[in-house]
């Protein structure tokens, strides 16, 4: 730990600026970087005094590939990206976590008390308490600590604002209470325990994990408790390729029983062969029963089964191009992938609000503009929110333009891949 008047001032006299190229990659976003730890600092200061502290980083991430696979064993393709949540952290000796998060106050956490508490469901409180509550119960160290968190994870936004902040507080109490020697997919495991159990939100393991273990990661989660992770060394930028993010303007209120019905209704069609997850049962089975399934189940859970066996096969397929640098072979599975999204899966706009389809203008938009030359799909959970483009470099700027003068200008955020995961930088 280092005194934080002491750390501002190495901050301020560039002595960190190889640390923070190597997690933002990006040599343009130094001194925006240099200048927001300076800031956070300072807030740290206002709220707690003059401490001596510790910094840690969780990153957003994207969805590749997989999508809605997750929940139901499958297998995803994600990236963990250079926009990330910030904490500065000093102990505390009480056994007290207090954080405030940007300008939200968010109430003291009394490690005495770790059980449920069904006031709190859909809150940061919650997300802690659970956190804490399954660390303890995994045999690791927990303990108080006072933080200020600044993120620039949009929420809203399919990159998963709420993994970044579980998984932060993860790597804290790694790093505070147990010499950062927690596994960062043990990490992930808990930050999804926190948001299905105390949180109340019936998500998969996907975003937690790419949040926590860094990079461009394939996952295989058929053995759920030892899911397959394989990092791909992949260099982006010889694709001369951009990932762009476009926040479409959609509202994520009321969504819940959109994203719930979908892990409901594959779960259904599983249920008619005696199992839990579609992934236990093989493809063959389900084609050679469809007409026993029907019996059971409706039109859509068959739709989003279908959808699911493909989109296994795609994320196969993604990995495969990805190792053999083939960006075209990349791009046409990641097309093919939104095409399913749309038709199959059916997750582009909520059917309790088919008014609002803002993620299908959001399409239509950059494939208009693209044409061949690069491909977009509906980005993470859907139903509102964002997309996902890969845009060539050298039509990246009027791209931006042009999408940003309907959706508004800072709609479109164009991303870089980054290696860490979470981490304590300093």
């Amino acid at each position: 730990m280092k005194q934080s008047t002491f750390l501002k001032k190495e901050i301020e006299n560039h002595l960190y600026d190889e640390c923070l190229l190597d997690i933002y990659i990006d040599e343009n976003k130094l001194d925006k970087q240099r200048q927001r730890y300076i800031n956070a600092i300072e807030q740290f200061e206002n709220l707690y005094g003059i401490k001596e502290i510790e910094i840690y980083s969780a990153p957003g991430r994207s969805e590749i590939g997989g999508n809605h696979t997750d929940h139901q064993h499958g297998k995803v393709l994600a990236a963990s990206i250079n926009l990330d949540c910030i904490a500065i952290v000093a102990k505390r000796e009480e056994p007290i976590i207090k954080i405030v998060s940007d300008d939200f106050d968010i109430a003291p956490i009394d490690l005495n008390d770790l059980a449920v508490n069904e006031d709190e469901n859909g809150t940061s409180e919650a997300l802690i308490r659970g956190v804490c509550h399954q660390l303890a119960a995994l045999g690791y160290r927990i303990g108080g600590f006072d933080a200020y968190m600044t993120s620039e994870v949009l929420m809203g936004a399919g990159l998963s604002s709420s993994a970044a902040f579980e998984v932060a507080v993860g790597t804290i109490l790694s790093g505070l209470y147990n010499e950062m020697t927690i596994d960062p997919v043990e990490i992930a495991k808990v930050g999804q325990y926190a948001e299905n159990i105390y949180f109340k939100k019936p998500c998969g393991l996907m975003d937690q994990m790419a949040s926590s273990v860094g990079s461009i990661i394939s996952i295989d989660f058929k053995n759920i408790d030892q899911p397959q992770i394989q990092r791909l060394e992949v260099d982006f930028p010889t694709f001369k390729h951009s990932l762009c993010i476009v926040d479409t303007k959609g509202s994520h209120a009321d969504l819940t029983d959109d994203y719930a019905a979908i892990p409901v209704e594959m779960k259904e069609v599983a249920q008619v062969f005696g199992q839990q997850f579609l992934c236990d049962i093989s493809e063959a089975d389900f084609y050679a029963n469809l007409n026993k399934v029907h019996e059971s189940c409706h039109d859509r859970a068959l739709l989003r089964a279908i959808h699911l066996f493909e989109e296994n096969k795609r994320v196969e397929k993604e990995v495969e191009a990805l190792n053999a640098h083939d960006c075209e072979a990349f791009k046409k599975q990641v097309q093919l992938s939104g095409n399913s999204s749309f038709k199959y899966l059916q997750n582009v706009y909520s059917n309790h609000d088919i008014q609002n389809q803002s993620i299908p203008l959001g399409l239509a938009l950059t494939e208009n503009f693209l044409q061949d030359a690069g491909v977009c799909r509906v980005h993470g959970g859907g139903f509102a929110g964002t997309i996902q483009a890969f845009v060539p470099d050298h039509l990246v700027e009027a791209y931006q333009t042009y999408i940003e003068n309907f959706f508004s200008e800072g709609t479109c955020h164009i991303l870089k891949i980054r290696k860490h995961g979470g981490i304590k930088v300093i």
